[in-house]
């Protein structure tokens, strides 16, 4: 019980923190632009600001995560992710919004994301690594699929009958009162994982400092994880793995607008879009991460990346639309199966690819520093793309722009799974 404590409070928190940065946006992006008047250039700026900051905190976040313990690193990144909610419901000017993106790029990062990459690795042990990570995952993504449904579900309460004959103000007052909703359970889980998650220090730490034969080690900070991280072929190759994965996990973020653009959803219709989205990434990390203990992450990956490809090239063909709204939520459904499968077990990669249990944390940053650039680009991307070519071409060019990157990412899966197996081939 005690471990299915910490595991949850593990899965609240790798959500929660992004609640406000991100699930908002995914689950509300038309209203959001209307509300703050703002264009999607003007989000996806502050998002790639959100990108800038966060490419530093990776890197320095991976020694914090192996120095420091994982419950105090993670509660004060959710405190202060919190309290820039109470910044947000005030509705800010883009100018404000760029700084509190940048802001939540430092708490969400260099406080957070390789503690909680480093506690879920812990946690799996030697051989459940596949399964530590699918089920962190799969938990984040059916949470985040509850919270996204009940929002929506305040979000219509709070307007009128008809959602369609909304006036600005209502939709305003509606739609602060969501940010309340999130800005207040991300407080909560910060006192969540205060309380569950054990203020254990990092491996390496403990000891006995009386006894000769095991004596306390402190665990400095310093670099030496990343250096060793740096020196290993399967690291930069795990890194494009996840940088392609990733690119099209925020291309997520385009679901409901392309369901009121090509089906001409009311904003509650398209808010319910990008919710069922967060339901299909519940069961496919889950899935992935048990499949990957089985028969290796590195061949989950590479199926995810085959049904990604195949999703987008879909919906970027443009033969769904005009046609029944059920192909294209059939076809978005299909490629979030991929996009969310390869995001169960990304991070399993680092035990098949012999990554020492001691440097995850350095290593977690080495990936993360360029896997998580889409955060720096594909917001701007994803603007331009759709600013440019207004209704349904400009969503065929953003998602023909991820069956892309899904290819390479391909490529790279195949390279990872060749060098990892000549590594473990004896002299």
């Amino acid at each position: 019980m005690k471990r299915g404590l910490v595991l949850l409070a593990l899965i609240a928190a790798g959500e929660a923190v992004f609640f406000l940065p991100f699930v908002l946006a995914r689950v509300f992006r038309p209203t959001l632009l209307d509300v703050f008047g703002i264009t999607n250039l003007e989000l996806g700026t502050a998002f790639s600001l959100y990108g800038v900051v966060a490419m530093a905190a990776y890197f320095a976040g991976g020694p914090l995560a192996d120095r420091f313990s994982a419950r105090r690193l993670m509660a004060l990144a959710l405190l202060a992710t919190g309290l820039g909610g109470v910044v947000l419901a005030g509705f800010p000017t883009p100018r404000a919004m760029n700084l509190l993106w940048a802001f939540w790029g430092m708490t969400t990062i260099l406080l957070f994301w390789a503690a909680m990459i480093r506690a879920t690795r812990e946690w799996g042990g030697q051989s459940r690594q596949g399964r530590a990570y699918g089920l962190l995952d799969g938990g984040r993504g059916l949470l985040a699929a509850l919270v996204a449904t009940a929002s929506v579900a305040v979000f219509a309460a709070l307007l009128p009958r008809d959602a369609a004959t909304a006036t600005p103000e209502e939709l305003a007052t509606a739609f602060r009162g969501v940010i309340w909703v999130f800005t207040g359970m991300t407080l909560g889980i910060a006192a969540l994982v205060w309380i569950l998650v054990p203020d254990s220090t990092p491996a390496g730490e403990a000891g006995d400092p009386q006894d000769p034969e095991n004596p306390q080690t402190v665990q400095k900070l310093s670099l030496s994880g990343v250096r060793a991280a740096c020196r290993l072929p399967a690291v930069w190759l795990q890194a494009v793995i996840v940088v392609c994965a990733y690119t099209g996990y925020k291309a997520t973020d385009d679901f409901s607008l392309l369901s009121r653009d090509a089906l001409g959803f009311n904003d509650v219709q398209a808010s319910g879009i990008g919710t069922l989205a967060f339901w299909i990434r519940a069961a496919a990390a889950i899935a992935a991460g048990y499949l990957g203990d089985r028969i290796d992450a590195s061949r989950v990956i590479l199926w995810g990346f085959a049904i990604l490809i195949g999703g987008c090239l879909l919906i970027a063909s443009g033969v769904l639309v005009p046609g029944p709204a059920w192909m294209l939520i059939a076809t978005i459904a299909t490629a979030s199966v991929g996009i969310y499968a390869l995001r169960g077990v990304y991070f399993a990669l680092l035990a098949e690819g012999g990554v020492p249990l001691a440097y995850t944390g350095s290593a977690a940053g080495v990936v993360s520093v360029l896997g998580f650039t889409p955060d720096v680009f594909m917001g701007p991307l994803m603007g331009v793309l759709l600013d440019n070519s207004p209704g349904l071409p400009g969503h065929q060019h953003v998602f023909a722009a991820v069956a892309g990157f899904g290819a390479i990412g391909l490529l790279a899966a195949l390279a990872f799974r060749r060098v990892t197996r000549a590594a473990a081939q004896p002299d």
